[in-house]
């Protein structure tokens, strides 16, 4: 008997790496996914009889309260990610990022298991110097960190739950964006050239998003010595500052001319540094560095067309 995983927003920037890595390990995978931007990721797994697809909106509670009938393991991927898609829609925001994890969380059995992703955003304005471990306060500065913030609290009132802080995340995936901070930055290098950057030094830690899909296999695989925790999700080598990121994206461009501007700001104020010491623990190691991540993105901007792929 294959177990079953029900992944919400499948087809999404992760679940589009995630899903396809699980039909390979032999789970039988449902996705449950609005296709709101139009993607058509999983086209090559529709020959898999393991696969099967939902096309409804997790704010159908209905629906999915029958999409989680048998399922062993539940991954809730569907969210408005990011400070500004949250912000031109608050009403949305609080339903899906919030509400329908929530009840979500009320509906399943006591023996099926969540893993949920969150944000380090959480972490908001951290302590120069001082790295931000699974036990610091939460301080989200903006809608999405607080509504990922709740549901994660919500969550881990419950059993069998496990939660990750991801860093944010960076590479090539069949459901592209733009708007992720590597991604962004590297694009620009790319096609612009140059880049202005506002708050150079601030820092944040980042993923990628094939190590996502990684960690999310990892603690389906150590699930009963890991569970009804929360794990920072990044790269240990990775907790670098803006301009930072943008020396290690010129060393691959040589022609891309940063600089910087004291006159605006970053609407995204976050500055942290992250410990991911709890989860390398428990064995888990990311495979792919920053350096890899731009030579990747490189070679996927020469293929994609750039206004297909933002969430804003």
């Amino acid at each position: 008997m294959k177990t079953k995983v029900l992944v919400t927003g499948g087809a999404g920037y992760i679940g589009s790496i995630l899903v396809p890595l699980l039909l390979q390990q032999g789970y039988e995978v449902t996705v449950f996914d609005n296709l709101m931007f139009q993607q058509t990721s999983f086209l090559d797994c529709c020959n898999n009889p393991d696969f099967h697809f939902i096309n409804a909106d997790v704010r159908n509670t209905a629906r999915l309260k029958e999409a989680m009938k048998g399922q062993d393991i539940l991954i809730p991927l569907a969210a408005l990610v990011g400070a500004p898609l949250c912000n031109k829609d608050t009403t949305s925001t609080i339903a899906i990022n919030k509400d329908a994890i929530i009840g979500m969380n009320k509906m399943r059995s006591k023996d099926q298991r969540i893993l949920y992703p969150t944000t380090n955003s959480g972490y908001g304005i951290g302590q120069e110097g001082i790295y931000c471990t699974e036990e610091t306060p939460l301080n989200p500065i903006s809608l999405y960190g607080t509504t990922k913030s709740e549901a994660e609290y919500d969550l881990l009132q419950s059993d069998n739950v496990m939660t990750f802080r991801l860093a944010t995340v960076f590479g090539c995936s069949p459901r592209m964006r733009l708007d992720l901070l590597v991604n962004d930055f590297t694009f620009r290098a790319f096609s612009q050239k140059y880049i202005v950057l506002f708050e150079a030094h601030f820092k944040r830690n980042y993923i990628h998003v094939r190590d996502v899909a990684k960690a999310f296999l990892h603690g389906i695989n150590n699930f009963d010595k890991m569970k009804n925790q929360t794990y920072n999700v990044g790269l240990s080598t990775a907790n670098i500052s803006k301009m930072e990121l943008c020396l290690e994206i010129k060393k691959q461009i040589p022609d891309f001319f940063i600089t910087e501007s004291e006159i605006n700001s970053d609407p995204d104020q976050r500055n942290y540094i992250v410990s991911n010491d709890k989860i390398e623990a428990t064995g888990y190691l990311p495979d792919y560095s920053i350096q890899m991540g731009i030579t990747e993105l490189i070679k996927g901007f020469a293929i994609l067309n750039p206004n297909k792929y933002s969430n804003v």
